[in-house]
């Protein structure tokens, strides 16, 4: 039986239509239609109804379709383990994660990881922090980091990271004016909801103090950066998303007055501990300061 055979079957399963499968595995339809052909005289059964140009499964390829994708998946499993020996890795770990944590205080750390554990394949899906939970709830990673407290009662959460939050402008280091926050409020839009977890609390502190103030929504922390550069706003954002741009003044640091900003927290989710999800966690403990460690109810 070839492989080929197996993965027409199942895209001609889905679309119930020989065109349309053709077209997703780039062959001729005539190919399409021998490969089924084949494939039913090795299994001596019809899997479809041909009834002109429509197909429909028939009960034998109900019946064979499930064990048919069970077959592909392991045997592109199997391509995919042979492939990562062939580089070295004997272990693998899959890490789902932020993108604000991606960008931030992950690379430096996985740089090292790595370093240190070479035998060891390690696999990032960037999610937003909303749907981490349920990928490590479902067993689709080893481990999440994000940075909201999940709602899922079935796997464990612990606190790896806190930072301060902090008010940042354009930069106007060569300007005479005093740039406080109070200016800051009343002459720039508050870019806001760029961070899962302290934006309503926050909007609502702040407009006790600034009912006047304007906001502009913007869910991403880098495209937040790249506004405030351009002098289209101000917002409050986690210390080691923008300590750089501060650093080399592309942006300015406003400092509080009435609105003392909030934490911003990175979680660690698991489920079931490999390993190597072990070793990844003990060498954040290394790295960076671990909260005590807490179950989510």
């Amino acid at each position: 039986m070839d492989i080929k055979w197996l993965k027409t079957f199942i895209i001609a399963a889905k679309h119930e239509n020989f065109r349309k499968a053709s077209e997703e595995l780039f062959l001729t339809q005539p190919a399409v239609t021998k490969h089924i052909k084949r494939l039913e005289e090795n299994l001596n059964s019809q899997l479809f109804d041909r009834i002109g140009k429509n197909i429909t499964l028939t009960a034998a390829g109900h019946k064979f379709l499930p064990h048919a994708k069970e077959m592909m998946s392991t045997f592109e499993q199997g391509l995919e383990d042979f492939e990562a020996w062939k580089q070295g890795y004997h272990r693998k770990l899959i890490i789902t994660t932020a993108p604000q944590i991606a960008s931030s205080i992950l690379p430096s750390i996985l740089r090292s990881f790595t370093e240190k554990n070479p035998d060891i394949e390690v696999l990032i899906n960037i999610l937003s922090s909303y749907e981490i939970g349920d990928e490590i709830s479902a067993g689709r990673a080893d481990l999440g980091l994000t940075r909201i407290k999940p709602i899922q009662t079935n796997i464990n959460c612990q606190v790896i990271h806190e930072e301060p939050v902090l008010l940042v402008g354009p930069n106007i280091a060569d300007q005479n004016s005093k740039y406080d926050e109070t200016m800051a409020l009343q002459k720039y839009r508050i870019i806001t909801h760029n961070h899962p977890e302290y934006w309503d609390d926050l909007l609502n502190k702040i407009k006790r103090f600034y009912p006047a103030v304007r906001t502009m929504k913007v869910n991403q922390i880098e495209i937040t950066k790249q506004f405030i550069e351009q002098g289209l706003g101000i917002s409050y954002l986690p210390a080691t998303m923008v300590k750089e741009e501060i650093k080399i003044e592309r942006l300015s640091e406003i400092k509080p007055d009435k609105i003392y900003p909030p934490t911003s927290s990175t979680y660690l989710l698991t489920k079931v501990v490999t390993s190597e999800a072990s070793e990844f966690i003990e060498f954040l403990k290394e790295s960076i300061h671990l909260k005590e460690g807490f179950k989510c109810r």
